[in-house]
């Protein structure tokens, strides 16, 4: 891969399942993300699940996945699903959207 390739940002959609709501998880996703300089947004969904728009370079993301499958103390998670894509390039900063 060249290097121009490398550092091209990426799109990831991600959905969280477990114990991930009502436990600060948004909040603790937004504060990772933005102290990884990621564009996009954080939701709850109505199944349970958080899901996440990120945009930035691939390591960064695949760092803050890293973290994400941790999350804050009252989290418990049981799965992370990725679709990677292309950068939208529409996202200015990182957001809990309600």
């Amino acid at each position: 891969m060249t290097e121009s390739a490398a550092e091209s940002p990426v799109r990831a959609h991600v959905k969280v399942s477990g114990r991930v709501q009502g436990v600060g998880y948004r909040a603790f996703a937004a504060r990772v993300a933005a102290k990884h300089g990621l564009l996009g947004g954080v939701r709850n969904l109505d199944d349970g699940r958080v899901e996440l728009d990120v945009e930035g370079k691939k390591a960064v993301i695949e760092a803050l996945l890293h973290e994400l499958k941790a999350g804050p103390p009252a989290a418990h998670v049981t799965k992370i699903e990725t679709e990677w894509s292309a950068a939208t390039e529409r996202f200015s900063s990182f957001s809990i959207w309600y």
